[in-house]
């Protein structure tokens, strides 16, 4: 689940250091009163996983350029809009030989293991004539036109692609969430084909009842919201919720002192709400709904607090965020329960689009029986012409050895008895 943030982690990783030591406001926490404060070595966090294809050799890149002073240099001044845009990939000409021939490395390492996949993928096609050329176009995150080394192409091109696709992750669970429910509601009303009509009642009845018994839960407090986050500072940390303090609060959850809040650290807030609602030891709480209720509590957060879209909350922006009406006085929060993920049409016409693929399944799986048939009939043709061919070889084995054996006749001819 904690995929979305390498990016901006990594860019921001050292210049943060030095925003948390010239702006941030002292705070005089009490950790006596705080459950669980050992102190984390920032150096032994691992990143997050991005969920990208390319996600390993995002990560080697940027720790391979991390280890030229310049560029390092650089990155500390660099804003987000000019990591974005490219312009900081421009400075990639000036790094060390060493650098550059480790990420030269790097890439030709990326191209042959996406050759591999795409040779693997055609291969299970029973395609031929591969042209790796032409297929690595499908690829945008490094230049395939010169796959031997590292150029500020390459650079320019792996960022926006991260940047584009860390974007639009969101919107794929969305959809897959989606799907994955109009897969659930199709399999019951298939499974509801299948039973007599006592049967088929009992079952609805069933299914109406688990419903219910979910959507029985205590009221949500409004993510982001100052009620929100009082339960998590009396009932997580452990605090007396009338010292509730923002300041010490952000201070609290920026778990690896990066002077930021990222997704993972504000998704980590909202687990109190969703244990309200969700608990993997009942049958009708459902875990996949579960992660997409935090992913739609964490956007909501998101797009309330991130003043510059850069998914990422300072302590300026979450302070502001607590001046707000909708901190002290928010609306009630919807809950999945609450919202109808799909229409009838729409259901219509996902189970339209699982039929013509089952039909393809099956229609594959038709050619590959005969096949396996015309295969299996091969072989027994070769074993017969196996077994006769041996049957030959013994025979002419067996007068070899009565010739040798035979006593002279007349004419020193040897007799013997005609082989049956």
């Amino acid at each position: 689940m904690r995929w979305r943030t390498i990016l901006l982690q990594y860019c921001f990783l050292l210049v943060t250091c030095l925003l948390i030591a010239l702006e941030a406001v002292p705070i005089d926490i009490d950790k006596t009163k705080v459950k669980n404060t050992q102190p984390m070595d920032s150096a032994k966090i691992e990143p997050p996983d991005t969920g990208l294809y390319y996600d390993e050799y995002l990560k080697q890149v940027i720790d391979v350029l991390e280890t030229d002073n310049h560029f390092r240099e650089k990155l500390q001044k660099a804003d987000i809009e000019e990591i974005k845009s490219g312009r900081l990939s421009k400075e990639l000409d000036l790094v060390s030989h060493h650098v550059r021939t480790k990420l030269d490395e790097l890439k030709r390492q990326e191209v042959g293991r996406l050759r591999m996949l795409i040779k693997a993928k055609l291969d299970s096609l029973q395609d031929t004539g591969i042209d790796h050329h032409a297929l690595l176009k499908q690829f945008d995150h490094l230049n395939h036109l010169n796959p031997d080394k590292f150029e500020s192409t390459d650079l320019d091109m792996l960022i926006k692609a991260a940047t584009s696709d860390l974007e639009h992750y969101d919107k794929t669970r969305h959809e897959e969430f989606k799907k994955y429910e109009m897969m659930k509601e199709h399999e019951r009303r298939e499974y509801l084909k299948t039973l007599n009509e006592e049967k088929r009642k009992e079952e609805e009845s069933k299914f109406e009842e688990m419903k219910k018994k979910h959507e029985n839960h205590p009221k949500i407090n409004h993510p982001g919201s100052k009620d929100q986050l009082k339960e998590v500072w009396e009932e997580t940390d452990g605090l007396d919720p009338n010292d509730f303090d923002p300041k010490t609060f952000f201070k609290l959850h920026d778990v690896n002192n990066d002077g930021f809040l990222d997704e993972q650290e504000l998704e980590a807030l909202f687990t109190k709400e969703l244990e309200k609602i969700y608990d993997p030891k009942n049958e009708e709480d459902d875990m996949v709904e579960m992660e997409e209720e935090r992913l739609r509590m964490r956007e909501h957060v998101m797009n309330e607090v991130d003043a510059n879209k850069d998914r990422l909350v300072t302590l300026e922006e979450f302070l502001k965020a607590t001046e707000k009406k909708e901190f002290l006085e928010p609306d009630s929060w919807e809950t999945l329960d609450q919202q109808q993920f799909f229409t009838e049409e729409e259901l219509k016409e996902y189970e339209n689009l699982i039929s013509l693929q089952e039909n393809e399944l099956k229609k594959k799986a038709d050619e590959l029986q005969k096949q396996k048939e015309e295969l299996q009939r091969q072989h027994d043709q070769l074993e017969a012409q196996k077994q006769e061919y041996h049957q030959v070889v013994q025979q002419m084995e067996q007068k070899k050895l009565q010739q040798e054996i035979s006593p002279p006749g007349h004419g020193g001819e040897s007799k013997f008895e005609p082989l049956i």
